[in-house]
């Protein structure tokens, strides 16, 4: 049976992409006289996939890649107010108050009580820190792992240093790519929880019909769901 729940943060419990968009609009509008809006998107993509596995993920690689993409489409010509522009908009992003999402505190203390529950996140370490700090979450949790990227070795060795193994944990996220299908692959249950807004980098096919995935609208029917699990896999007998 379930033993041990782990929890994506951005996204899943407070937001994060909405204020990735509200920035990359601002950049758009300071090079707006240097390239079209899709085609200024579509260059920014490209280095932020381009340097993920320099710079990791998180603000402080975003606001590298908009240099990176300001110096690009400017051919070199970008004006230092710009470059200042831009590492102001990430200071604002570092210093934003955390957004709780709906059902976030109430999901995590019902299953506190009966479940280990994991905070597994990947991004900046001072960042995720801060984040979870002013969430008001962090003494619910029963371990907290800030990761460089979401694999199933990854969660393997988690759900085993925290729990019984990925066999008798749940993963809950808004990602596809990186918090239900590596879970999966592990041997673990996925639960998609989706946002509405989505990075590019993280979409991915949903493994329709698998018997460990399944997918909530918001963390409200999570217990629920964690309870139906859990007799599911105690009548049957499976781990």
């Amino acid at each position: 049976m379930l033993t041990t729940i782990g929890f994506d943060a951005d996204d899943t419990l407070w937001q994060n992409e909405a204020f990735f968009r509200l920035t990359q609009d601002r950049f758009a509008a300071l090079l707006a006289d240097y390239a079209a809006q899709d085609h200024l998107s579509e260059r920014l993509l490209a280095a932020e996939r381009a340097n993920v596995g320099r710079y990791g993920f998180g603000i402080k690689g975003f606001v590298l890649s908009m240099i990176e993409t300001a110096i690009e489409v400017t051919e070199g010509r970008v004006p230092a107010s710009v470059i200042a522009e831009i590492m102001a908009a990430g200071r604002e992003m570092l210093e934003h108050p955390v957004e709780l999402l709906p059902h976030a505190r109430e999901a995590i203390e019902t299953l506190a009580g009966n479940y280990k529950v994991i905070l597994i996140t990947k991004g900046d370490l001072l960042d995720q820190e801060r984040k979870l700090a002013q969430s008001g979450l962090g003494d619910l949790f029963h371990g907290v792992e800030i990761v460089s990227d979401k694999t199933a070795p990854v969660y393997q060795r988690i759900f085993d240093r925290h729990g019984d193994g990925p066999a008798r944990a749940m993963m809950v996220g808004n990602s596809m790519k990186s918090d239900v299908l590596p879970v999966i692959d592990a041997g673990g249950w996925g639960v998609h929880v989706p946002h509405g807004l989505g990075w590019a980098l993280e979409q991915a096919d949903a493994p329709v019909g698998h018997e460990r995935f399944h997918e909530l609208a918001d963390l409200g029917g999570l217990a629920q769901l964690v309870d139906h699990v859990t007799s599911l896999t105690t009548s049957s007998g499976k781990s």
